[in-house]
């Protein structure tokens, strides 16, 4: 009586349109999207859902057989034999639920499909049960959806729809996120414990248990209750976990990605997998040096598109979150050619210009600054285009003190970079980049160089509009600036000839290590790319023995190699504005070289110290009769001249008071103290050169 009433109930009701089984398909979402490269190709997985765990769509040919088997066996062992309702389960059920003492139901897997969201969400309880409606609503519907759809694609639907346990929607993600393998490798045993949970997903781990030990009895497969239960223990007592499919790009995809939708980037796949490989194979070689952690950002000069963007390693398992490429870090002497090439296009100094490097203290509000080369080495006079090339320190504080800290600040902010304060916030140590930066503004304000001075923002998808540029630093500065950064004779007082930043075509390049080897850099351009690296520790740890050439810049040459593999890259033509001029740089020996000058800064010859009256040696400074007086705003032991002679090639010592000092250097760093003091300087065979007396009040 109960199956007549129910069938003439169903049968009254009207029909009405069910989805067709591509229309669900194509519905279905991941809870993850996709970052593509600039060819369409995913280069990064990741995950935008975070109320339920959905992955790819299966088909039901890529299911192992034995968790269809099972699945049936459990939930609906008639499913080929009935059209969408199993009248007699359904009969049973209700008897048994009228006289029996536990609720049963008759639910076949066509029945239960129905009921998932993606196909009608009025047929989900309300409560515990479905109400009479509800039950005979879902009766309905199942009968027409099975003249619709084939069992199989039933079948599929539901294993890609049906609940399994927490968030974990899907037999993908059942199968990765508990056994780690797809739905095509799961093994008998897995299979039963993965279709044991499809009827209370959430139950305790011992009524799992015990429900995959009765079905294990019911299949005759010669399983054990208690391998199924140490499976259940160990796949169901831990976090799930699902590994991503592909993980390439985990900083920028999370930067891009705002909607649960694919977005297109200018990343290139194939130079990203490249970049990121050998910045982890640099830094394992660097381990030994406490070097752990890297950045590479790689750009087109033309179009300013970011081709690569390699955050981290992805290794270090404490810093994966950190973006090196975003991070502030100091900055060291990547500064340097912006500082000279404002100079330069100030004329306030040429390429040819001769600097002292030697030691120089300057006074500050915060005391006596002390500038030193990385290799507290001192050359005397040097050509601009070798400090510059070679990276010494001094002369770089010395064109500073030409410049004004202000000015250079402000060239650094119109370069992009974000936070730069007043010049005299950082002092004269700007000079040698004291000032935080991001590798991002870093590389793009080198790509302005490669661009002759004119910069524009970077990009990482194809929706803006046109390129806009703005005019930062003048045409035949930047042709100078760039000259010099491709020297590999004027690098080598430092670098040597062949060294990680000689390419076998035409690049300009800058190596920086920051204060206390905290940072390593190497950034430089091609004809057509520009390339930065960046290499250190998240944490602030110093590095151990690390340069310049040794940390950052054999990545760089790497990659800088492959990109240059088919591709040449030209050296510019020098712009009208410039000026090729052969510069006698010895009186002597009447050597000869080559420079380029801005227009009208033009010399005939190098400065030498004949030209410059210093024929005998002389105490330059102090000089005779001269009275110091300590000052009470700075600390005693700050309290610094530098004695200096001339001239600046020879070796003679220092001797004070009668005392010899052992120092042997044309500039001598003195610590003041009050008295009367005579200071002479004396050649190796104890004659004397010159003399002084001076007061220190």
């Amino acid at each position: 009586m109960f199956l007549l009433i129910l069938t003439f109930l169903v049968f009254s009701i009207n029909a009405h349109a069910l989805p067709t089984f591509e229309e669900v398909k194509n519905s279905y979402k991941k809870s993850d999207v996709y970052l593509l490269d600039r060819n369409g190709e995913i280069i990064h997985e990741l995950r935008v859902d975070h109320k339920i765990r959905r992955l790819e769509w299966v088909d039901l040919k890529d299911i192992s057989p034995s968790v269809i088997k099972v699945v049936i066996k459990l939930e609906d062992k008639n499913f080929y034999e009935h059209t969408g309702v199993d009248w007699k389960a359904l009969g049973w059920a209700f008897l048994k639920n009228l006289f029996g003492d536990k609720s049963r139901g008759a639910s076949t897997i066509t029945m239960q499909l129905v009921s998932l969201s993606l196909l009608d969400k009025n047929l989900k309880p309300k409560g515990k049960k479905r109400t009479l409606s509800q039950k005979i609503e879902q009766i309905k519907t199942a009968l027409e959806l099975e003249k619709s759809w084939t069992k199989e694609q039933i079948l599929e639907a539901y294993l890609n729809l049906v609940s399994f346990r927490g968030e974990l929607q899907g037999i993908a993600s059942a199968s990765q996120g508990l056994f780690g393998r797809e739905p095509s490798g799961l093994t008998e045993i897995e299979s039963i414990l993965i279709a044991s949970l499809i009827p209370s997903p959430n139950s305790s781990i011992e009524k799992i248990e015990k429900r995959a030990c009765l079905l294990s009895e019911s299949l005759e497969w010669n399983i054990k209750c208690d391998e199924l239960k140490a499976l259940a223990q160990s796949s169901l007592s831990r976090p799930y976990h699902i590994k991503p499919t592909i993980s390439l790009a985990p900083h920028l995809a999370r930067r891009l990605i705002r909607e649960n939708k694919n977005v297109q980037s200018t990343l290139d796949k194939k130079l990203q997998i490249f970049a990121l490989q050998t910045l982890r194979h640099h830094l394992n070689q660097l381990k030994a040096q406490n070097v752990n952690d890297g950045a590479v950002l790689i750009v087109d000069n033309k179009t300013g598109e970011i081709l690569a963007y390699i955050g981290n390693s992805g290794t270090n398992p404490s810093t994966l979150h950190v973006d090196g490429v975003m991070a502030k870090r100091q900055a060291g002497s990547t500064l340097k050619p912006f500082l000279y090439g404002l100079a330069i296009e100030k004329r306030l100094i040429t390429a040819a210009s001769l600097i002292e490097d030697t030691p120089l203290n300057v006074a500050t509000e915060r005391g006596i600054y002390f500038p030193k080369n990385y290799d507290n080495e001192y050359r005397g006079l040097v050509t601009v285009r070798a400090a510059l090339a070679s990276s010494i320190n001094i002369p770089a504080v010395r064109v500073l003190m030409l410049l004004g800290e202000e000015n250079f600040a402000l060239r650094l902010r119109e370069l992009g970079f974000e936070g730069v304060k007043d010049g005299e916030y950082y002092g004269p140590s700007i000079a040698l980049g004291t000032v935080d930066v991001r590798l991002y503004e870093l590389v793009n304000a080198y790509r302005t160089l490669a661009n002759r001075g004119k910069w524009s923002s970077l990009s990482l998808t194809f929706d803006r509009t046109a390129l806009k540029q703005r005019k930062v630093i003048e045409e035949d500065t930047t042709f100078i600036v760039s000259h010099i950064l491709s020297d590999r004779e004027a690098r080598s007082e430092t670098f040597g000839f062949e060294n990680p930043i000689s390419t076998r075509f035409w690049t300009a390049v800058k190596t920086g290590t920051s204060k206390d080897m905290r940072d390593n850099w190497c950034i430089g351009f091609s004809e057509k790319y520009t390339v930065g690296v960046w290499v250190g520790n998240f944490i602030g740890t110093p590095m151990q023995n690390v340069s310049g050439v040794s940390g950052a810049a054999p990545i760089w040459l790497e990659i800088m190699n492959y990109l240059h593999s088919n591709i040449p890259s030209r050296q510019p033509n020098p712009p009208k504005t410039v000026i090729k001029k052969r510069v006698l740089l010895n009186d002597y020996s009447k050597a000869e070289k080559e420079e380029y000058f801005l227009k009208g800064t033009e010399i005939e010859h190098v400065l030498t110290l004949k030209d410059s009256g210093q024929d005998s040696p002389k105490i330059v400074y102090p000089s005779s009769d001269t009275i110091i007086a300590i000052d009470p705003d700075i600390p005693e032991e700050n309290q610094y001249v530098t004695l200096s002679y001339k001239p600046l090639t020879e070796k003679y010592e220092w001797v004070i008071n009668g005392e010899k000092t052992g120092i042997k250097t044309p500039q001598f760093l003195w610590q003041l103290k009050p008295g009367s003091y005579r200071i002479n300087i004396i050649d190796s065979e104890n004659k004397l050169i010159d003399s002084v007396e001076f007061i220190v009040k």
